[in-house]
């Protein structure tokens, strides 16, 4: 059983902490990825054929995701590869770059 008090406690046990060493490339959740989130249940990913979508979490979706102030962050290695950030966690783990 996955909730089991030994195998939960376990399963905490085994995260570490890891400082990121690389730049976030994240754009801001827009009006529209709203309205198509509505009325889709998902964010395309326009720049790639149908089927690559914008990852989100049920978390984030349980608490009301996506909505403005949350970011969509790409793998700069890979920009299929895209997710919802929860703008709290934004403001508390990011600062922008000055160009």
């Amino acid at each position: 059983m996955l909730c089991d008090g030994f195998l939960f406690t376990q399963i905490m046990k085994d995260f570490k902490q890891f400082r990121r060493s690389q730049i976030a490339e994240m754009r801001e959740v827009t009006e529209l990825d709203i309205n198509v989130f509505k009325n889709h249940g998902f964010i395309h990913i326009s720049e790639y054929p149908f089927g690559h979508n914008i990852s989100i979490s049920d978390a984030d979706k349980n608490n009301g995701s996506p909505k403005i102030g949350d970011m969509i962050a790409r793998n700069p290695k890979d920009y299929s590869d895209q997710w919802l950030v929860a703008e709290q966690y934004f403001k508390d783990n990011f600062e922008q770059l000055v160009e």
